[in-house]
């Protein structure tokens, strides 16, 4: 399973009931909240071990550039959060959960420094700026539309993994044009999986899906999958346009 397939089991129940103080009105705000606490961590956290010889020494041998063990223990890490979040969700509880999307945004900062090592900063932070404008636009139509994108859900997916595939063929190959045109289907695929996902987690808030975990913790599920488009979509755009060092 990739990070980004993400479950929500559904009962009769309204989430929105259930959450104490989250309601219909305040659901998606805190959505955003914890969205945004995560893309600061992960911004901190990979700027501090990329420009901190003695943090970087930990993940880079420093002797013949090779990944250390904590190196490629930081890799994998985000990827064993996010599972532990979505086969626990039910089972832990909401500090839990919440501890649990701190400590994947940390490690997901940790494992993104090796891209501020590759790509000059200027192109990071250009990349950055078109991700965020891009996300807020699709977000904002998801949000507006009128236009039911549930029904794109199977093609959204199979596209997702299409690209998993991919991705993991030219692990391989080595491809340069494989990987440009994987990059730009998956630019085009998280611009649309974000508007889909922010209509679903309106939805959510507004007690139209339900679910059996408590509004608290569909928070915590709703700031990873928003976290998870951004953050793919970033890494798309910078495959396609980032200048290396």
């Amino acid at each position: 399973m990739s990070e980004k397939e993400t479950v929500y089991p559904y009962t009769n129940e309204p989430i929105v009931q259930r959450g104490g103080t989250i309601t219909s009105v305040n659901f998606l705000p805190n959505v955003f909240i914890w969205m945004f606490i995560a893309l600061g961590l992960s911004a901190g956290f990979a700027y501090l071990f990329s420009n901190d010889e003695t943090l970087l020494s930990m993940l880079i041998n420093p002797i013949n550039g090779s990944r250390t063990t904590l190196g490629t223990i930081a890799m994998f890490a985000p990827l064993a959060f996010v599972m532990v979040m979505s086969f626990g969700m039910n089972r832990l509880s909401f500090p839990a959960l919440a501890l649990i999307f701190v400590l994947y945004s940390a490690a997901t900062g940790i494992s993104l420094s090796y891209i501020l090592l590759i790509y000059t900063s200027s192109s990071v932070i250009g990349c950055f700026i078109s991700a965020s404008l891009l996300f807020a636009v699709m977000a904002f139509a998801g949000y507006t539309t009128n236009q039911d994108l549930t029904k794109f859900g199977a093609i959204i997916m199979m596209g997702l993994i299409g690209i998993i595939i991919a991705s993991l063929v030219n692990f391989f190959l080595g491809s340069s044009q494989l990987d440009y045109i994987i990059s730009f289907i998956g630019v085009a695929l998280f611009v649309g999986l974000t508007a889909y996902d922010m209509q679903r987690l309106k939805r959510i808030g507004a007690g139209i899906e339900y679910g059996d975990a408590s509004a608290n913790k569909m928070v915590i599920m709703g700031a990873l999958t928003l976290y998870l488009d951004f953050i793919n979509l970033f890494l798309m755009l910078l495959r396609l346009f980032g200048r290396r060092k």
